[in-house]
Formats: structure tokens, sequence, C-alpha cells
């Protein structure tokens, strides 16, 4: 791919805001290196590593490479034999430590877990992990402080080391605050040239033997070190060197360790290295909310509301560009700064993209094909300011893309023929596009000239396109239209601008007849299209209603059916009990009068033929749902009334008259905390019953009394917000009562969250009714700290 039209599509950009997704230096590096390809096993390879990489993604969140580097140079010198240092070393350790985490993250956690085209990526890294616990155990930083445990020989060092300077300490202190003390400048012990000495006055020195290591700035103090710690100062140095020499042992036995691993090192680092890469692919996927075209060998374009990836994805406006199925060539029309341009760049960008493996910020299923070559002849600068300069620059350029382009290629023109005489400039655009169309290869050119709309007209396999300018607020809408040319707009623009009617009129007589009638059909063809499109909208708008309406009915209608079925099978059920139940004691009447024979008296016999009587009378009432519904054909409208008991005889449930019917004989009955809709032809008139409130014996009346009537119509839920303490205790207490008189289960107490008091006061509240029999808070989705549920016993 040439390297111009990488940096005229702003592909060069692209590859900027992907190289900020990568961790690593040498994923980074990988990132700059990436360019278009054109082999269709590569770019569906890629393509499916940066679909893979985005769904992990999407579904286990980021994953950090920073520890990954370019180790080189330090896998040659360990493979050399050489001793790497501390810091090195360090590094490599958190490079195998970084490579466990990525492994576990990367690995499927369940067998049973679909497997895609990274696995083999994550299943093959290496993290060493004795190794970089080993190095991590003798260093403590990247400055080379080794731990004391890093050998059994360090520690003994340096606990000498440690025994030694104690000693000179305490010798040197015994010194300073006895026999020598009054010949010192200062009460102190310091050091000079790594050895500890003692600030002696100048005039002094002959009473303190010993070594002189320096004196002061004046000469009244020299720093001796008395002969009574040299040897001791001798050993330290000593210690310090085989310190040295130690830790120099121990770097060199961690690098031969680390040196064993070379190979697993290197396979590491470019694994590691290939997967930033990768999912650097994945988190510009995800920014851009990018999805995986479709490659096809056809040289056909399908772009599904593509939109620019350079421009803020809140903003551009999506837009549909096909090319390559009926047409090859589209000449895109309109006004200025109305999106020609960027519809260009967004095909070209998306074509280099796409064969780079990169995700497209489009709609699914959108199509691209491979080119071999993408050729952009694009200029931002659009001005009357243009010389023969530019349009001699536009000219080399096009020359050298009609030179090199064949089939394989894609051909973008901005601005095709301008910079010159418009009819000398129509012209020469024409017979390059028919140049290129002849040729077969696809090209896209944008223009202000009529003659190329006529062209488009006229000739086969060739399309008009333009951006749709929205005139009664003089902005582009940035919407493209496929098969309607563009109208320049100018005269409409100016009006509205408040240019006057009589310079219009003289302009309008200047163009030609012909031109005028073409720019009419144009703006017939658009607000045909307009008003076409508004009607196509609303009849959307109507089959999605009646779809919603149908979807509603048919699962009403499941629903209906399903009860309709439930209710046949245990009304079967039941009835086939009732039946069996009936004919045991039948049975067993029989078998006794057949057992005691002639001796069963009359009177017995009376009595048990009654019996019998009696037990199929009350199971044949209890089957007799009809005898049920001729009683309700005498219920009319007028008996009803709202607060009346009644039951509905198809649900087989009891309650209040909540509304009264309407023309169809449709109203609500309220069945305890369930309010039903039902018919009052399958309405029964029934007497309210009676519960006893709790606590009370039977023989109790009125005022241990309740009627059913008003407990059927307690709600589920109680709200206490905006009430005092007081005020809600009184209608918290109350709705309680009869909650519980309408044998709820549960209820659901709203006191809101605030400060907090007027929950406490319903918790207290709450433990001292005998009738609860458990409360908590309100979990996630039922309201949180704001509810209170209680049950009931």
């Amino acid at each position: 791919m040439n390297a111009k039209v990488l940096n005229t599509l702003e592909y060069v950009n692209i590859i900027r805001l992907l190289e900020e997704k990568a961790g690593s230096e040498p994923g980074k590096k990988l990132c700059r290196e990436l360019k278009p390809m054109t082999e269709i096993h590569e770019i569906e390879e890629a393509q499916t590593h940066t679909h893979d990489a985005l769904n992990r993604l999407i579904k286990k969140g980021s994953i950090n490479f920073g520890a990954n580097r370019d180790f080189g140079f330090s896998l040659k010198s360990l493979e050399i034999g050489s001793t790497l240092t501390a810091g090195e070393l360090l590094n490599y350790a958190k490079f195998l430590n970084n490579v466990g985490r990525v492994k576990a993250w990367g690995v499927r956690e369940r067998e049973e877990d679909e497997t895609d085209s990274l696995d083999d990526y994550f299943e093959l890294l290496n993290p060493m992990t004795k190794v970089a616990e080993e190095i991590n155990r003798c260093i403590l930083d990247e400055d080379g402080h080794m731990a004391d445990d890093a050998s059994p020989t360090l520690k003994s060092i340096r606990k000498a080391l440690v025994q030694t300077n104690e000693k000179i300490h305490s010798e040197l202190n015994k010194m300073v605050n006895g026999s020598v003390g009054s010949y010192l400048q200062d009460h102190v012990v310091t050091m000079r040239d790594n050895r500890y000495c003692i600030p002696v006055k100048a005039e002094h020195r002959s009473q303190v033997p010993g070594m002189i290591h320096d004196q002061s700035s004046t000469g009244a103090t020299i720093f001796v070190e008395p002969q009574a710690v040299v040897e001791l100062n001798n050993k330290i140095r000593q210690l310090e060197l085989d310190e040295e020499k130690e830790i120099a042992v121990i770097l060199a036995d961690l690098s031969a360790e680390l040196a064993t691993h070379t190979v697993d090192l290197k396979t590491d680092q470019d694994f590691m290295t290939k997967l930033d890469f990768i999912f650097a692919k994945g988190a510009l996927a995800l920014d851009e909310n990018a999805t995986r075209p479709v490659f096809n060998d056809e040289k056909r374009i399908n772009i599904r509301k593509g939109r620019h990836p350079l421009l803020d994805k809140k903003k551009v406006v999506p837009i549909d560009v096909p090319l390559g199925r009926d047409y090859d060539l589209l000449v895109i029309t309109g006004p200025n700064t109305g999106g020609k341009t960027v519809t260009l760049k967004t095909v070209g960008l998306f074509t280099l993209m796409g064969q780079a493996g990169l995700h497209i910020p489009a709609g699914d299923r959108s199509e691209l094909s491979i080119f071999n070559e993408v050729y952009a002849d694009i200029g931002d600068e659009q001005s009357i300011e243009q010389s023969l300069s530019t349009f001699s620059s536009h000219m080399k350029s096009i020359v050298h893309i009609l030179k090199n382009a064949d089939s394989d290629s894609l051909c973008l023109f901005d601005e095709l023929g301008a910079g010159t005489d418009p009819t000398e400039g129509a012209a020469l655009a024409i017979a390059i596009l028919s140049y290129l169309h002849d040729r077969g290869i696809r090209t896209m050119a944008t223009t202000h000239y009529s003659e190329l709309k006529l062209f488009a007209l006229s000739t086969d396999f060739v399309e008009n396109a333009c951006c749709e300018f929205d005139v009664e607020t003089l902005s582009p809408t940035y919407r493209l239209l496929i098969g309607i040319p563009g109208k320049s707009n100018a005269f409409a623009i100016s009006s509205k601008l408040g240019l006057s009617d009589e310079i219009i009129d003289m302009a309008k007589a200047t163009i030609s007849e012909d031109s005028e009638h073409f720019e009419d059909v144009i703006a017939d063809l658009e607000n045909s299209r307009v008003k076409m499109e508004r009607d196509r909208a609303a009849l959307d708008e109507e089959k999605e209603k009646i779809l919603s309406e149908r979807k509603a009915l048919d699962e009403k209608l499941e629903k209906l059916n399903e009860s309709r079925e439930k209710i046949l099978r245990e009304a079967n059920e039941e009835a086939r009990d009732i039946l069996k139940e009936a004919k045991d004691y039948a049975d067993e009447t029989i078998r006794i009068m057949q057992k005691t024979g002639t001796n069963i008296s009359m009177k017995d016999l009376e009595e048990r033929r009654r019996n019998l009587r009696g037990k199929v009378d009350d199971k044949n009432s209890r089957l007799s749902v009809k005898a049920e519904k001729q009683e309700i054909k005498g219920l009319s409208v007028k008996d009803l009334h709202v607060g009346d008991m009644v039951k509905i005889v198809s649900m087989g449930l009891k309650g209040t008259v909540s509304t009264l019917p309407d023309a169809k004989g449709n109203l609500y009955v309220q069945c305890g905390i369930i309010r039903s809709q039902a018919n009052v032809k399958d309405l029964l008139l029934v007497q309210e019953e009676e519960i006893t409130a709790p606590g009370l014996s039977k023989n109790n009346t009125g005022a241990g009394k309740m009627k059913m009537s008003k407990a059927m119509s307690v709600s589920y839920e109680c709200n206490l917000i905006g009430k005092t303490v007081d005020e809600a205790l009184a209608v918290l207490d109350k709705y309680l009562d009869d909650a519980y008189l309408s044998h709820m289960h549960e209820a659901r107490i709203v006191h809101g969250k605030g400060t907090g008091a007027l929950r406490s006061a319903v918790h207290n509240h709450l433990k001292k009714c005998k009738y609860i029999k458990s409360y908590r808070l309100g979990e996630h989705g039922e309201g949180d700290a704001g509810v209170t549920i209680v049950e009931f016993k």
C-alpha cells in the first residue's frame, strides 16, 4: 500500500490511537509497524484475533502487559554466560510475574467454555514461577541491595559486620567518654575514608596514638583512627570485600539459572508482545464500538451505519455506502461542508483498517473487499483562491493514479476537475471517470459539476449520490442519499440569507433553460423522496404498533389457553376423585348388605340409603358449576354496588366490587391483594363472611368481629413517607390490623431512608406486635433501606 494514501486518509492517526492502547514498548512498536495486508487468510486471522480479544475484554475487563520489554541484549549476554546486574535480574522477575498474571487471566475457567484463537498464546506462556521467586527473594530493589538470607555465606558475613561495628563503637565510646575525652574537639565518632575516627585537637595530637586520615580546613582539628580500632577497621574493610564477592557469586548463580531458560524467555517475550498488540486492537475496537467487517472477493463494499473513527462518535451522523454491486462508480454531489469529503475518507479509511486487521466503527455485517492499492486525491482547501499550481498538483496526482490503478484498486477523488475553467474541468472529470469505469475500477468522486450528474444518470453502472442539506436551517444533515443527485441550493441559501429577489431572478436568467430544468427535476425528486421517507416512517411506526399489539394478544390468548387447560384438567381430576369416592362408598354399602343378607332391618337399610344419597348429593353439588351459572344469569348491573361481596365463579375466588360495570359488563374485583377484572355474567353475590379477631372467643359479639369486605380491600403496601413519627405509627397500627385480618402473608412498609428516625420507630413498633412473625429491610430491587418487608404469623 502506497505511503501517501496512509497520510491522506489519516490512517497514521488511527495507528497513533492504537499505539496508546498497547501497554509495553515492544507492543507499541508492533502497532507502529502495522500496515494493511492483501492476503485474505492473513486478514481473516488478524480480524479473528481482534474479535476474540474484544470478546475477552468485554467479559473479563482490561489486562496489563507493562512489564514486557525488549530483552534482546541481556538475552544474548545470558547465552554467552555473562552475569546480569541486580536491576536486570529484577526486570526479568517482574516480567515473569507479569507473564504469570497474563496466563492466569487468559486461561479458560471451565473446560466447557468456548475456545478461541488466543488460547494457544496463553497456554504456551511459561511464567517460570520458581526462578522469579528466587530472584525476588535474593534481590530487594533495583539498586542492588541484596537480602541477608540470599545465601548462608552472605548472612554470616553481614552478621560479622554488625558485630565488628558494635565492637568499634563500644571501644571508641569508651575513649571519647574516658581517658582521651579532654583531648577531643567534639565527643563524637565520625567516618573518614570509610574508617572510624575521632576529632582530636591539633595541640594534643601526641596524646592520642593512631593514624591521621584528615584535618579540618583551619587545621585546628585532626581526625585520628585510634590504634585500638585499626585492626577492627581493617576487619570491616575485609568483610565488605567478602560481601561484594559473595553478592557477585549470587548474581552469577541467578544469571546462570536464568540462562537455562533463554528459549522460554524468548517465547514468552514474543507471545507477550503479540498479545499486547492484539489486545490493543481489541481495546481500540471497544472504544470505537467497532465491529468485524465481512470480506468478499468481488470488489464489493457495503458499509452500514459507518462513522468516521476520528470524529466525535456522539455527534457524527452514520452513513450507509454501497459500492460494487449495482454500480462500480459513485458520483457524490452537494453543498460545501455537507460531508462529501468525510464520506470519501470513511470508505478509504475503513478499507485500510479492515485490511490491517482492525475492526471498523460500523453496523454488523458491513462488507469490505480486498484491494491491492487504494489511491486518493483529496484536498481539503476548497476556495476561489485556488490557483493553477493547485490544479497542476492535483492533476499530477491523478496522472499517477491513472498509470498505476487496475481492477484491484480503489480510487477516491475529491472535487475532481476543480481549480480550472468549469467547462474544461467538467470535461476532464467525465473523461477520467469514463477511463476508470471502462476498466472496472471501483471509484468514488465528489463534484459540484452538473455535467457529472448527467453523466451518472446516463451511464450504466454509474450512480449519483448526494449529501442532504436542510434549506430551512441552512445546515447540512450529513446524511448520504444514494440514487439522487445533489443540488447546490445556491439560490435558496442566498434568498434565506437576505439577497433580494431581483438579483436572484437576474441570476436565474443567466443560466440555460436546460440547466434550470435539470435543477427543478432534482428539486422535485428531493421533495418526493422526503415525502416518501415520511410516509415510510409513519407506516413503520404503525406496523410496529400493530406487531406489538398482536404480540400482546397472542401472549394473552396463550395464557388463557393454558389457564383453560389447567382448569379443565383439575376439574376432571376432581370429578374423578369425587366419583371414585362415591363409588367406593356405594360398594361398601352393597358389601355390607350382601354380608348381612336378610337379617338387616328395613330401618338400617333406609338409614344407609339416606347416607348414600347424601353422599351423592354432596358430590353433585360440588360438581355443579352450571347451577351456579344459572343463578348468575339473574344478576343484573343494577344489583351490584361498590363494596358488595361477590364470587368469581370461573376462578373460584371471593372479593369485593371495586368499580361498577362498564357498557360491556366488565368490572374490577378486589380479591385480597389481587385486583382482577371480571364480567358481571361470571359473578355471584355472596353473604359477607365474619372473621373473629385474634384472642377473642367464639362467644364474643360485635366488637370482637370485623366485616370481611373491609379486609379484602387492604393494599399490599403502606406508605409512611412525609408523616411524623406519631402520625406514621397511628396509620401503621391500623394498617397492620387490617392486613392481618385479610390473611395477607406479608406487607411492604415504605418509610424512606432520611435520618433513620422513622425507620427505627417502625421497627420498635413491629417488635411489639404479637402477630408479626418477622421483618427485614428491603433488598436490592425492593427499595433497599427505605423499605421494611413484614411477614405475618
